[in-house]
């Protein structure tokens, strides 16, 4: 890569000019800017026979702290755009798809991986984890706009707040798996001690305790902002973004819970706090425009990973596109509507909301954190890449063609 550098910079370079024409130039396309970069990611890697190959599982570290900075940033843009107050009539759709349609996409994916791909039993569990939530990063077209700018309809907002929650409840099980991958590389036996002590320390204690950072940190910090010693003084907000997140990130990591969560916690606390105030809309602003660009570089790197593997004639077999395309035109809108069902909503937006969820860059992330822990085997790992690869390629383009219909179809009355 490092003889191509400045060949790099420009296909980077020309991918941000996209970003910032593609209002002005691509608004009347059925397509979305995601669909735009990804798609000159992959005529890069296909053409450019130069390059050096992108291998993911050589490159597992950098793509997990590349995509972890990603995900962060979305995060706190994602907590801080909610102007929906917590409560449980507005917060239960939100909770239902946490709690009942994430796990349904955990172990249906866990299953078929296991019988339709011969995964190990940790990498199938794998395979379920990194796929099962919905990512904050690619769904920004489909959340709620910027702080307030009026009522948020209950699609939007269920999308918004699922996505911000759901990659750190993801977490105890991408766990799971690396235990039970561990196990069965020491040639153990995955005993009900082992599963207590995951249910105990990875489900109860880290869900929790990031909860609780994610809170103090958030009300702590708004308290600084917003004291009458600060009010009249302009505070950079791209120091306070920044500053949230790794407060959040670094103190919920150093008490060993899920950062993720105390980074969307501690945003929508943030937000929570003074809510009614335009300081958050400058939050807003900068976090959108820094996931913009970081999402930028990742999606036509990725582009080019999916190029130069169509260039290396990398084999693709019949059940991949038939299990990827079963998740999520099955799986996801089936479970779903389950979790939605007997809620007083109108059934065009319990489909809006069960169709749309779109993976990417998140399970990007959750599955070189697993492999980067060395647990699992190279067949297995091989076959995650490229089954997760074809999973976020088609979200891309099936969400990015279907997100405005579906959308369009819904009720445009705001709940709150």
């Amino acid at each position: 890569m490092i003889e191509n550098y400045n060949l790099f910079l420009l296909v980077c370079g020309i991918a941000f000019l996209f970003g910032a024409l593609f209002p002005i130039m691509f608004k009347r396309l059925p397509i979305s800017l995601p669909m735009l970069q990804v798609s000159f990611g992959i005529i890069v890697g296909y053409l450019w026979l130069s390059l050096s190959f992108l291998d993911p599982m050589e490159n597992g570290v950098v793509i997990e702290k590349i995509t972890e900075i990603v995900v962060l940033v979305s995060l706190v843009g994602a907590g801080i755009k909610i102007d929906t107050p917590l409560s449980w009539r507005l917060w239960r759709p939100t909770i239902r798809l946490l709690l009942i349609t994430m796990p349904i996409g955990i172990f249906a994916m866990a299953f078929l991986g296991y019988y339709a791909f011969g995964l190990s039993m940790g990498a199938a569990i794998l395979l379920g984890s990194v796929l099962a939530p919905t990512d904050p990063v690619l769904a920004s077209s489909i959340q709620v706009g910027p702080p307030n700018t009026g009522g948020e309809d209950t699609p939007r907002f269920t999308l918004t707040s699922e996505a911000g929650l759901n990659d750190g409840l993801a977490f105890p099980f991408v766990y799971l798996a690396i235990k039970i991958a561990e196990a069965f590389s020491e040639d153990k036996r995955f005993t009900s001690e082992m599963l207590w002590s995951w249910f105990t320390h990875d489900v109860l204690w880290k869900i929790g305790a990031g909860l609780v950072v994610g809170i103090v940190v958030g009300k702590v910090l708004a308290k600084l902002v917003f004291s009458k010693h600060t009010r009249e003084t302009t505070i950079s907000q791209g120091y306070v973004v920044i500053a949230l997140t790794l407060l959040a990130y670094g103190l919920a990591e150093y008490v060993h819970s899920y950062g993720f969560i105390a980074v969307f916690v501690a945003a929508f606390a943030f937000r929570r706090s003074e809510h009614k105030h335009s300081y958050h809309e400058k939050l807003h602003d900068f976090a959108e425009q820094s996931e913009g660009l970081l999402m930028s570089l990742v999606l036509v790197a990725f582009g080019m990973l999916i190029g130069q593997g169509l260039q290396s004639g990398v084999e693709l077999t019949w059940r991949v596109y038939i299990v990827s395309f079963t998740f999520l035109l099955l799986i996801r809108p089936i479970g779903g509507i389950i979790a939605l069902s007997g809620l007083n909503l109108p059934r065009t937006e319990k489909y809006a909301i069960s169709a749309l969820g779109i993976r990417g860059i998140g399970t990007l992330y959750y599955l070189s954190y697993a492999l980067n822990q060395g647990f699992f085997g190279e067949e297995d790992a091989l076959k995650l890449w490229v089954v997760c690869s074809i999973v976020i390629l088609a979200s891309i383009f099936m969400h990015g063609l279907s997100a405005p219909k579906l959308l369009q179809m819904t009720s445009t009355k705001p709940h709150a």
